[in-house]
């Protein structure tokens, strides 16, 4: 179906209805409905009769006044003769004065002005959705670019390695390294065959999506009403695009280890990780501190410094405050507990175990109910959003449900999630949550009894946009098991991993960018994590399975690169 288009590049030109000839059209009479250019709106127009009464308006004007469709005239589909008087928004078409009787009487009937209106909106609404879309894909093309960037930089300074070391012994392994070096070429193409094949469907993407929001543009600016109704349901459809997926991580060319006269101390390629766009991460222990807790499962760092710590099951919760290289324990309660928060107001916020209703601590240290009540759930996890809003996470073990939920300041339930559109649960236990700052919610879910899981990113409407399951590199030999999670200063997000010391870093999609071996400082076992105010990384440890001695230690670290 042709439309009509006013202006824009690639259009059919339109001529002036005065004069007809190639000049410009600046301008329209809202009461002739003539467009006409500059020369006949002064030398022709202001000669018709009452001509100084009527309503003219500029080029740019144009798109902006809906009174130039026609609603009086739209010929009804169903019995000749008869005009759309009103639109049935029951049955989204126009309908006639017989239509009305026949069918629609006690159906949802409004004028079609208002219809057009509601229609151009809803358009406007999913070309804005598609142009944000397009903007997200922008950044992750930007982001891949980088990647191919480091890539052919690190493949070059691999390659001069491998040439400077070949030098030496050439006599004798030059038949091994021109095999190596043609084993570096095909790892190298692979690599960026991973990388360019989801470059070139973002392209694709961007291309396409591009095309319909134009489609879009031109579908919103038609001047037919009749060309409307009939096909603002296609148009509409084709605001309806799935974005395409990218890997979570891309395998990265070998790196080059020298040897001496014979293959096997010659050298050889060895898996060098993965690709990351964060690719300079320092974590340095600027203090440390020996607790008497079993276990650190908890940590929340409070306005004035000092620190909640939490034991979990083990039944100890701590407000602690440093005294030179000391903690010194401000307050104790024997209670266990699965989730705590502070908030802005300085209070602390807990589950505890066997309670429906969220405990509150204030600053004074009174243990009190607060108004957060999840009935028929048991609260799991806590996390403050800001003075007005947290997040929940729940779970019922005989009723076998799991629920995260936003909750205001009053303790109403704002959202909750629940299941998927496909009505499937979305949690099987949630344990722990964090945000970022475009709103995705992350939430680290037990999947399992020994403590196996996924992180689940839900965006705002509660769609699940990923879920990260760990990665074959880092768990080739031990299962992911995340421990606790907590979001950057930057706006990335770091999970704990039970039973091996690696931070997963993330990017506010749960993509993996990059990961850390807190081992290479002197931490075997990172449990909790929280970020000060000053922008501070705290690690919680625990002690290795089957001591008897409590290990359970407080770092305090400085962090850059994520």
């Amino acid at each position: 179906m042709a439309f009509a288009q006013p202006f824009g590049g690639g259009q059919v030109p339109v001529n002036c209805k005065l004069c007809e000839i190639d000049r410009p059209i600046q301008w329209k009479c809202m009461d002739c409905s003539i467009l006409m250019c500059g020369h006949c709106k002064d030398k022709v127009h202001s000669q018709f009769k009452n001509a100084l009464d009527h309503k003219i308006i500029s080029r740019e004007e144009i798109g902006l006044h809906s009174e130039e469709l026609d609603f009086t005239n739209i010929k009804c589909d169903e019995h000749a003769g008869q005009s759309s008087c009103l639109y049935c928004n029951t049955c989204e078409i126009l309908v006639c004065p017989t239509c009305v009787a026949k069918v629609h009487k006690k159906h949802d009937l409004i004028e079609i002005s208002d219809a057009y209106n509601m229609k151009v909106e809803g358009l406007k609404k999913g070309q804005s959705k598609m142009q944000k879309s397009n903007s997200s894909i922008k950044a992750k093309k930007d982001e891949l670019n980088k990647l191919v960037s480091a890539e052919n930089s690190k493949n070059s300074k691999v390659r001069q390695d491998i040439v400077s070391h070949e030098k030496t012994v050439k006599e004798q392994v030059d038949k091994y390294f021109k095999e190596i070096l043609n084993k570096l070429d095909q790892s190298h193409e692979t690599v960026l065959k991973s990388v360019k094949s989801d470059l070139n469907a973002l392209s694709l993407f961007t291309n396409q999506t591009e095309e319909k929001i134009n489609k879009v543009q031109d579908f919103i600016d038609i001047t037919n009403a009749t060309d409307f109704f009939q096909g603002v349901k296609t148009m509409e459809k084709s605001t309806e695009i799935q974005e395409p997926q990218t890997k979570p991580s891309y395998s990265s060319s070998p790196k080059f280890v020298p040897g001496n006269m014979n293959q096997s101390h010659i050298g050889s390629l060895q898996v060098d990780g993965n690709l990351s766009a964060e690719i300079n991460i320092f974590l340095v222990i600027n203090n440390e501190y020996q607790t008497k807790l079993e276990a650190m499962v908890h940590v929340s760092p409070c306005l004035d410094q000092s620190i909640w710590l939490s034991s979990g099951n083990y039944g100890i919760l701590q407000r602690v405050k440093s005294e030179g290289t000391n903690l010194k324990v401000m307050s104790k309660f024997d209670i266990k507990v699965c989730g705590i928060a502070v908030t802005p107001s300085n209070q602390l916020l807990l589950c505890a175990k066997g309670k429906t209703r969220l405990q509150q601590i204030s600053s004074t240290g009174d243990l009190t109910d607060s108004v957060y009540d999840v009935t028929p759930f048991f609260p799991t996890a806590i996390h403050v959003v800001s003075d007005n809003k947290l997040i929940v996470g729940a779970y019922n073990g005989k009723l076998k449900r799991s629920a995260v939920m936003i909750m205001d300041k009053k303790g109403d339930k704002e959202t909750v999630y629940e299941n998927d559109e496909h009505n499937q649960p979305i949690f099987n236990s949630p344990g722990y949550i964090t945000t970022t700052c475009n709103g995705n919610i992350h939430v680290v879910d037990r999947i399992s009894d020994d403590a196996r899981g996924k992180v689940v990113i839900l965006e705002q409407g509660g769609h699940i946009i990923n879920q990260y399951t760990g990665h074959p590199t880092i768990n080739k030999s031990k299962p992911f098991k995340p421990a606790n999670i907590v979001t950057t200063p930057s706006d990335n997000i770091v999970v704990t991993d039970l039973n091996i010391p690696i931070l997963h870093i993330l990017n506010d999609n749960g993509h993996l960018i990059s990961y850390f071996n807190t081992k290479d400082i002197g931490i075997k076992r990172p449990r909790s994590l929280a970020f000060n105010t000053t922008g501070q990384l705290y690690i919680g440890s625990t002690r290795a399975a089957g001591s008897q001695t409590k290990e359970a230690k407080l770092y305090v670290i400085n962090i850059a690169g994520f």
